[in-house]
């Protein structure tokens, strides 16, 4: 048995230490001077370069390219599956411990990265250097708690004793099979390396496909588990078109389970197509999926006002609101509205938008031009049904990155297409309540369910908002965001996913299934 001491979450390191900035320097450097490079395939432990491939640029400055990355299509999806069904039949019987082994590996030779991989996110998806860091923190915390978390698994689970004396009974978990993994661009090492290896460390193997937006990254994982000797075709690395080649993999009758994280509408149309049986099937395919949502900050006459439109602030632009947790409602009571309202216009104000690279900057672009359209598009919307008190215009930059500055629009109805439809960027939506029960009715009524919070001095109104705020993650007097592993699984409710609860105690189960043995002596 490996001697493990209590998990700890990973710390973050603070920059405004001059060695600890001057490291983050010289991964930026090493990283742009890697920028442009080929990545290729993998099945099997098979390096396949294709004629076909996805440019990956910068956000920051789009006429950079990232990496050019080979892209899979049906043929390469039937041989990756069946390199992690090969790869399965050995793989499922390596023990919990050693396959746990392989993601302390992991997380050993990621600590010793981390600035690198920060400043991948960095140039790959404009995150700034505290968001890259928390990313790759939230990594190297999933593998370390995966990993426990499997040997706990595997260990001999209770039963009630038989009553028949010529009989013994025991439960064991055994893994699925082969999944298919489709993690997001906004949590690129993070989400992506979280739902991998969890399936992974509980004995399943499975076909990679990440994001178009964050395809570069992944290769990096994938030299990773190479560097750590992960055995060949335990993960099979396929950037694929979504539409076509993803689809095909859902439907494909020897995929056993798909995990995803990503928009309601593609979760949904995943979940129809994991449905329907397709011939040579034999099982009921499992869909963990998380759907992003309509977070709503609520707060009350009692609250810290200060402190309700920090948090409102933070949890809305950080990441440049490209967070499924991320604040896009505020719903504030009206005897305090117009004194949160300035405030937070204020702070909003004062927020440093460009290029990531530079430390100053709080946040930088949005991930992509079909991002920029979309959002630009949304702030059009929430002109005609409300008031912009904060940002609104064009970047001074945005004929050079996708930037676009931090917007907070006021006096917006409950209904209104800002307060309902998710935007998935530096948008703000400012509602006002009569009283506290109709703020709270107003941050329910949406169809989705991931993460909320509520600002009030009253014990009554807290315990009530724990027991009615109808959110996956509900946080008490603090931002909606920044969620910790093994701290608050995280997960939501309604159209928000499956309520798989990342990062908590019950989640590698969803990548097992029990089986029950009663032996006669």
């Amino acid at each position: 048995m490996i001697n493990l001491p209590p998990f700890k979450n990973e710390p973050y390191r603070d920059f405004s230490d001059e060695r600890n900035a001057q490291e983050m320097l010289k991964a930026l450097e090493l990283v742009e001077s890697q920028l442009g490079a080929e990545y290729p395939l993998v099945i099997g432990g098979e390096h396949i370069q294709t004629d076909q491939d996805v440019v990956s640029v910068n956000p920051s400055n789009f006429n950079q390219v990232v990496g050019r990355v080979s892209h899979g299509t049906k043929e390469l999806a039937d041989q990756a599956i069946a390199a992690a069904w090969q790869a399965f039949e050995t793989w499922k019987n390596v023990p919990a411990e050693e396959r746990a082994n392989y993601l302390f590996k992991a997380v050993a030779v990621m600590r010793r990265r981390k600035s690198e991989f920060n400043a991948w996110m960095v140039y790959e998806v404009g995150k700034s250097w505290a968001e890259a860091e928390a990313d790759t923190a939230e990594a190297i915390d999933f593998m370390d708690f995966y990993a426990r978390q499997a040997m706990r698994f595997a260990e001999p689970q209770p039963l009630t004793p038989t009553p028949l004396p010529y009989e013994t009974n025991e439960l064991k978990y055994i893994p699925l099979g082969v999944g298919i993994v489709i993690p997001p661009w906004n949590f690129p090492l993070a989400i992506m390396a979280g739902m991998t290896m969890a399936a992974v460390v509980t004995g399943n193997t499975v076909v990679l496909k990440p994001s178009d937006d964050s395809p570069v990254i992944a290769a990096k994982f994938m030299e990773l588990l190479e560097e750590i000797s992960l055995p060949p075709g335990v993960v099979n690395f396929l950037p694929a078109d979504g539409p076509t080649v993803g689809e095909y993999m859902v439907e494909h009758p020897k995929t056993r389970f798909i995990s995803f994280t990503g928009s309601m509408a593609v979760g949904l149309r995943i979940n129809e197509l994991a449905a329907k049986p397709r011939e040579g099937q034999i099982w009921i395919k499992r869909v963990v999926a998380e759907m992003g949502g309509k977070d709503t900050i609520v707060v009350d006459e009692t609250a810290n006002i200060d402190e309700a439109a920090a948090g409102i602030v933070a949890g809305a632009f950080g990441f440049s609101g490209q967070k499924c947790s991320a604040c896009s409602r505020a719903v504030i009571v009206e005897s305090v509205y117009d004194q949160v309202v300035a405030k937070v216009a204020e702070h909003t104000a004062r927020l440093s938008v460009g290029p990531v690279k530079d430390v100053r900057n709080y946040t930088g672009p949005v991930s992509s031009k079909r991002a920029y359209e979309k959002i630009n598009k949304y702030i059009e919307i929430g002109k005609q049904e409300g008031r912009v008190i904060a940002g609104g215009d064009k970047h001074k930059l945005a004929d050079e990155g996708w930037f676009v500055p931090p917007t907070v629009i006021a006096d917006v109805a409950p209904k209104a297409r800002i307060a309902q439809e998710e935007i998935f960027g530096p948008v703000l939506a400012v509602i006002k309540a009569k009283d506290v029960d109709e703020a709270l009715n107003i941050a329910n009524d949406t169809i989705y369910g991931l993460t909320g919070a509520f600002y009030s001095g009253d014990r009554e109104r807290i315990e009530r908002a724990k027991r009615d705020f109808h959110v996956g993650n509900l946080y008490i007097n603090r931002k909606c965001t920044g969620a910790l592993v093994d701290v608050h699984p995280f997960g939501g409710f309604n159209m928000s996913g499956t309520d798989s609860k990342a990062g908590g105690r019950d989640y590698l189960g969803l990548f097992l299934q029990a089986k029950s043995v009663a032996e006669k002596l």
